[in-house]
This record gives C-alpha cells, sequence and structure tokens, in this order.
C-alpha cells in the first residue's frame, strides 16, 4: 500500500500538544457575555522589565506571524527569492494581465488567511499573531489616498481574532521606499526610504498616525511593530534610526496612548545603539534572531540591555530551521521570560512552517520559467497553474506539520516520544514515520540544526522533504514508498511507538539501499531482534534489496522499535515485522 505524504487536517492529532501544553499566556475572561470579542476596556502594558496583560498580569507571549500574506516574498512561493511584492505583481501582470491580476491577488488574500486559519493556530496553542503588511495595502502613494479595502481587511481579521480570543500586533513590513535594500523591504535594490528620508518619513509617520487613529481604542491589539528589520545604508546608521523613532513615536502618541510601541533594532533587528534608554514608558524592544546558535551567550547582549534599562524584549521574528532548533530557541527565550513570534504559519511546498500548501504542474511551469528553467508557459497554463495555487492556500487543503507545531508548543517535546502516525504491527513501519521529539529523544542525527547562514553546514534535513527535524529524508524510487532516509551516518538511531495488535511471532525485515557500506540494528522494547547485519551492495543508494532479521516472539500491547545506526553510509526505507 502506497504511503500517502499528506497528513489530513485533524486536529485531534494536536491535542496531546493542548493536554501537555495549554495557552497560558492571556487569561480567559469567563464573565465575557460578548462572543464577538472581549468585553475587557484595558490594554496590554509595560511594567519595568515586563509585559502584563489586561488583567495586569505579566506574560510570556508565544505567536505565529502571517508572512506571505501582505507582503508575499518570492521564496515562500517556490519564485526567485529576489521577488518581492512589487516584483510578484508585474510578473503575474505580464502573464495573466492587469486585470487577472488583481483577482489573483484576491483570491491569494481571500485563502491565505482565513478564520479557519485563527481557529488552527488558537487549537495549537497560539496566543497572538504579527501581521506583517506593505505599506500599500493601506495607502497609495500616487494618489497620496487611503485604501478602504486594506483597512477592511484588517478589520476582519481582529473580528475573527476577538471571537477566538486572539491577539494581534502589527507590523509595517515594508515602509515607503524601503528600509532596507532587499525583497523583504520590497526594495528596487535602494534602500530610499534613508537616502529620500524627505519623502518617505513624512509618508510612513501618515500610514500610522492613520491605523493608530483607527485601532486606538481596539484593546484585541497589544501594539504596533512601527519598522520591520531597518538596514541603513554605507553612510547613514544608528542616529538616523534613532531620528525617525524620534519623529514616528511622538505622532503615534500624539492619537494613541493605550498600545505598546515594538522598537526594532537596525541590521534585521539586531543591534540597537542609540536606542536607548527607552523614549517611551510604554515600548518593547523587539530582536529576530536566525540562523545562529541557541545559547544565552547569543542574546546575553539584549539580556544585559533589559537589565540596564529596565525595558522588556521581544523576540519578534525567528524560525526557518530545523524543529530542535525551533524548540531550543523557544526555551531558551521563556527560560529568561522572553515572549516570541514565529515566522511563518504557511508557505508552499514546505517543512518550515506548521501548515504547507500544494504546487501544481502548471504552477511549476511559471516558477521555472521566471528562474529561467523553462519556456514561457502560455496564458492558460499561467492562468490555471497560478489561480490554482491560490485555491490551494486554503488551509483544509494543507498539509499540517504536527511535529513543528509539538516542538513550538508541547513542553514534552524534549523529553517523551509521540507517535507521529498510527503504526500497528504486523505490518509495515516507514522509515521517515519515526516519533515526535526532539533530537536524543526520538531520534539521533549528527547535523541537525543550522547555525550558520552558510545552507551548505548543519541544514538539518539534507532532504529538504516531508518533516522538518535533523533526519535526512528524500524522495524515494520505489514506487510503494513515497520517503526514505539517507545521508545515514554512523551512531544515528531512530524510535516507532508501534501497537502490536496480536501475539505472536513475526519475521523482521528491512528495506535498504547501498553502495557496499553499512550496518543496522533492531531492538523492540530493548530487546535486540537476531543480530547485527550488513546492509550489502545493492548497487546503488536508490536500489532498493532487504535484509532478513528473522523471527522474533512478541507481545500484544504498545512497544517501542528502535534502529541503530552501527556503520553508516547507506539508505533506509521501511521495516516489515509480519
Amino acid at each position: 500500500m502506497k504511503y500517502s505524504k499528506k497528513i489530513p487536517i485533524l486536529f485531534l492529532l494536536t491535542c496531546f500538544i493542548l493536554a501537555c501544553n495549554p495557552p497560558t499566556s492571556v487569561k480567559e475572561n469567563t464573565d465575557d457575555k460578548d462572543i464577538n470579542g472581549y468585553a475587557d476596556e484595558t490594554f496590554f502594558k509595560v511594567d519595568g522589565k515586563e509585559i502584563l496583560n489586561r488583567q495586569g498580569i505579566p506574560v510570556v507571549i508565544k505567536g505565529l506571524g502571517l508572512g506571505g500574506w501582505f507582503m508575499p516574498e518570492g521564496y515562500m512561493f517556490r519564485m526567485p527569492g529576489g521577488y518581492g511584492p512589487t516584483a510578484i505583481r508585474e510578473k503575474i501582470t505580464e502573464l495573466l494581465g492587469a486585470s487577472l491580476a488583481d483577482q489573483w491577488f484576491e483570491l491569494f488574500r481571500d485563502n491565505y488567511v482565513r478564520e479557519d486559519d485563527i481557529i488552527a493556530m488558537k487549537e495549537w496553542g497560539v496566543d497572538h499573531i504579527r501581521i506583517p503588511f506593505h505599506y500599500d495595502i493601506f495607502y497609495d502613494k500616487n494618489s497620496e489616498t487611503f485604501i478602504e479595502k486594506g483597512f477592511e481587511r484588517i478589520d476582519q481579521v481582529l473580528i475573527w481574532c476577538k471571537r477566538h480570543r486572539m491577539d494581534v500586533i502589527l507590523d509595517m513590513h515594508a515602509a515607503p521606499g524601503a528600509q532596507s535594500a532587499g525583497p523583504i523591504a520590497d526594495s528596487d535594490g535602494v534602500a530610499r526610504f534613508w537616502t529620500e528620508k524627505e519623502t518617505y518619513w513624512p509618508m510612513t509617520i501618515l500610514i500610522w498616525e492613520e491605523l493608530a487613529r483607527r485601532y486606538k481604542d481596539e484593546t484585541i491589539i497589544i501594539g504596533y511593530d512601527i519598522l520591520n528589520e531597518p538596514v541603513t545604508p554605507t553612510g547613514y546608521g544608528a542616529s538616523d534610526l534613532r531620528n525617525f523613532y524620534d519623529q514616528i513615536v511622538p505622532a503615534i502618541r500624539a492619537i494613541d496612548t493605550n498600545h505598546i510601541l515594538f522598537i526594532e533594532g537596525n541590521y534585521w533587528a539586531t543591534t540597537f545603539d542609540e536606542l536607548y534608554p527607552p523614549f517611551d514608558n510604554n515600548m518593547v524592544y523587539a530582536f529576530h534572531k536566525y540562523w545562529n546558535e541557541t545559547d544565552q551567550g547569543t542574546i546575553q547582549y539584549l539580556l544585559n540591555m533589559r537589565n540596564d534599562h529596565n525595558t522588556p524584549l521581544w523576540l519578534g521574528e525567528t524560525g526557518e530551521n530545523s524543529n530542535p532548533w525551533y524548540y531550543e530557541t523557544r526555551q531558551l527565550a521563556e527560560q529568561h521570560e522572553i515572549g516570541w513570534n514565529w515566522w511563518t504559519h504557511k508557505k508552499l511546498e514546505t517543512t518550515r512552517a506548521p501548515l504547507s500548501s500544494s504546487s501544481n504542474e502548471d504552477y511549476e511551469k511559471v516558477v521555472n520559467y521566471w528562474k529561467g528553467n523553462g519556456p514561457q508557459p502560455t496564458t492558460e497554463e499561467a492562468r490555471r497553474g497560478l489561480f490554482q495555487m491560490a485555491e490551494d492556500l486554503a488551509i483544509e487543503k494543507n498539509t499540517l506539520r504536527p511535529d513543528l507545531i509539538a516542538s513550538l508548543f508541547s513542553n514534552q517535546f524534549g523529553t517523551t516520544n509521540k507517535p507521529y502516525t498510527n503504526i500497528e504491527i504486523p505490518g509495515q513501519i516507514f522509515a521517515v514515520d519515526y516519533d515526535i521529539g526532539n533530537q536524543g529523544v526520538s531520534y539521533s542525527d549528527t547535523e541537525y540544526k543550522q547555525v550558520s547562514s552558510d545552507e551548505n553546514q548543519n541544514t538539518g534535513n539534507n532532504g529538504w522533504s516531508y518533516r522538518n527535524d535533523g533526519v535526512d529524508i528524500e524522495s524515494c524510487s520505489d514506487p510503494t514508498i513515497d520517503y526514505n532516509i539517507g545521508w545515514i551516518e554512523t551512531g544515528e538511531w531512530l524510535e516507532y511507538t508501534v501497537n502490536i495488535t496480536k501475539s505472536g511471532s513475526y519475521t523482521t525485515k528491512a528495506i535498504i539501499a547501498s553502495t557496499g557500506a553499512g550496518k543496522m540494528r533492531i531492538k523492540v522494547n530493548g530487546k535486540q531482534i537476531g543480530s547485527d547485519l550488513d546492509v550489502p551492495d545493492t548497487g546503488g543508494y536508490q536500489n532498493w534489496g532487504q535484509i532478513n532479521f528473522g523471527q522474533q516472539s512478541f507481545n500484544a500491547g504498545e512497544a517501542l522499535v528502535r534502529v541503530e545506526i552501527l556503520e553508516g553510509d547507506f539508505s533506509f526505507a521501511m521495516i516489515s515485522i509480519d
């Protein structure tokens, strides 16, 4: 029977996460009689080094970003990584025309985030969402007018969030003129936000003033993340960023004294020179963390800043790594009482987000053309591919990554195996269906996280397929098996929780592929099956054969199967116990 790579979105798969780690960051108001929103009339606020919720209780907020929704970036959708929102629109317009491109963006936004997404995140344990937005969602710089459609979309998501008790942080992810020179700020290659500040700073202030005017009394909003990942170009620096904040903070405060202001540092929110002492009595220093180690040394300078200036920290963006890195980073943050927000909740054909949407054949023709790897698709092919991709963004069509969700929201992830899927014996154990759990808990892999921006080093899953742990998974050539484990190294191991449905004597075999090296051992409940077996030369890492460990008596009930790699350099696809 062919194993399907799709895991249906049944939230029962993540019930254990909530059972062991219920959301506690925001206390529910059981006296609330308005099912559409909070009855509370108070706001989150800062008290010394702590963020307090509406009830005045210190909280460590735990959230996800809605990256891609109002700020699509090419890499999220298998497009060229240099594509920002403007380039994406231009490229789609070239293929479909302006009218169909407009329709596509509307469908894209309709499906990318819906109320069901908010419900799902709440069930996982998320207590707040960060909404990154491009300024042009709200403002047309050519006509110098505000765009009501953008505010209507924000108003709608606020209604959903009130209904399901999900707090919100608004984040200007692309400012007028672009606050950095890269596609993440939708730049044309020049950070004009800095080089032409006389034009773009007043425009940015105007937009935030309008947001403050509209939402100053909205208690579901925790606060405003004023400027995402600023990067000052050569000739500009920390004093310029401080000058900007010195202008925009009073402008916001003249309208809105209620909400927390999240202040990001320079160079992708990593340095805070000249941003202290704090310049507002209700502000938080917001830093980002990517592609480095997970120890205290990486954030000690931030802890020092918090202690020296009695101002809270918030890890406003992090992710794009393996599950063990996720778990270690969120543990690091929580141990130091730092709230966090993960990037991001959904992407296309990904293992690194909780939800993965599907590509399709015609869409791949489009992206291959954009990457220079194929001919230009016909208008009909492009229309079919792009619109199908947008339709498939809907959550009910997505693949859920329950192990990734566990790494963020289950306190048992670091200590206890949990079944990834139901496995019954007699039957088959697919190699890639090892248990949910951290490195050293349900598996051990030599390289399990990325601690450098060089993607060729410590990338975790070298095959970039199926799961997001350190285990290296790739597509399998066997037509009955979707994925196998490759790049196997000596000393690695995997564990599988199984249900033996009937006591009896069964034969255990492993499906393997090799160029002539390898040795493995299999144990059930700590007892070895047969002897250690050499992996024979099958003629290649995708030429499949089997090795027989012999017969063993099994008792009915739950059991733990452990595969140990005594010598590496082979591929492993499946165990059969029949």
